[in-house]
């Protein structure tokens, strides 16, 4: 690592002025001093905004929903209470950043902007409709998050431009979320394979009336799976619908191989997870019990198969 500058805006006014050139954003800092440390980013001139108030808003309105603030950080996420309660699928991917220490600066908007196809908060985000507020030097816009990677270390913002916060809408009635991934050790390690649900019930209790499917780590983004989705609809989560939403997002999953493993296996995996995430968001909309959030990844224990 150069030497370099640094600077810690209390203003968004003032981050935006200081974008540009060799600088960077310091959300978290929890992959952008890994990458400088390795040399993949040469950066001059370093601009905390952590300080900034607008990145730091974390609100729940019963009717316009979440706003999480691009600095928040995964810790203070997880105690957000209306959070845990209204996106568990969200939070579930939030929590899976990096180790306790971690958690306290890392957030969901640096996890976003990183731009990895593994994070781990980004399928929920998409399964939740949410909505990126960016600005710049020519205003504001608006993102929606499925679009917001547009392929590895990629993202949609322009070199003048920040992510402010997501929006993210109150969820539907007898709706809920959630997120699994696969690693290969215990904790803190990048997803194999990773699947957000989200699934809303008719009024029955049973048939799902609306349902989003996202899969990560195998493909150049967060893939959303239409097809999964597709497969629910009018049906109970049953057998025969779970295995058609399974084989629809290991098909449309574009895995590599790579030293956490082969093409083929985390195709599998993506529709293995695919499947128990719909269980299980399925499940907390039909109000089974209260809705757990917790450590949600699958590892592997050396033969080939996954354990909880």
């Amino acid at each position: 690592m150069r030497p370099l500058d640094f600077s810690a805006p209390t203003s968004l006014a003032d981050a935006l002025r200081l974008l540009g050139g060799d600088s960077a954003l310091l959300c978290g800092g929890t992959d952008l001093i890994i990458q400088m440390r390795a040399g993949r980013r040469d950066v001059g001139h370093m601009v905390d905004v952590k300080k900034i108030p607008e990145l730091n808003v974390l609100e729940f309105d019963p009717v316009k929903g979440l706003r999480l603030g691009a600095a928040v950080a995964c810790m203070r996420l997880g105690e957000f209470q209306p959070a845990v309660r209204h996106y568990p699928g969200l939070v579930e991917g939030a929590e899976l950043i990096g180790s306790t220490q971690i958690q306290g600066r890392a957030s969901v908007g640096g996890n976003l902007c990183n731009g990895s196809p593994a994070a781990d908060s980004v399928c929920g985000l998409i399964v939740l409709n949410a909505v990126c507020v960016v600005e710049g030097s020519k205003g504001r816009r608006e993102i929606e998050a499925k679009d917001f990677m547009t392929g590895p270390g990629k993202t949609a913002l322009r070199p003048d431009e920040l992510l402010v916060e997501i929006r993210v809408p109150v969820p539907a009635r007898r709706s809920s979320s959630a997120y699994l991934r696969f690693i290969p050790r215990n904790e803190m390690d990048i997803a194999v394979a990773g699947a957000a649900a989200s699934v809303t019930l008719a009024d029955d209790g049973k048939t799902v009336r609306a349902a989003i499917v996202a899969i990560g780590a195998v493909g150049p983004t967060p893939l959303l799976v239409p097809g999964a989705a597709t497969a629910l609809l009018g049906k109970p989560v049953d057998e025969a619908s779970l295995a058609e939403a399974a084989a629809a997002a290991s098909a449309a999953a574009q895995p590599i191989s790579d030293v956490r493993g082969p093409a083929d296996y985390r195709r599998h995996m993506a529709g293995l997870l695919t499947r128990q995430a719909i269980v299980i968001a399925a499940e907390r909309a039909g109000g089974k019990g209260p809705a757990p959030v917790g450590r949600g990844h699958l590892t592997g224990n050396g033969n080939g198969r996954a354990r909880s």
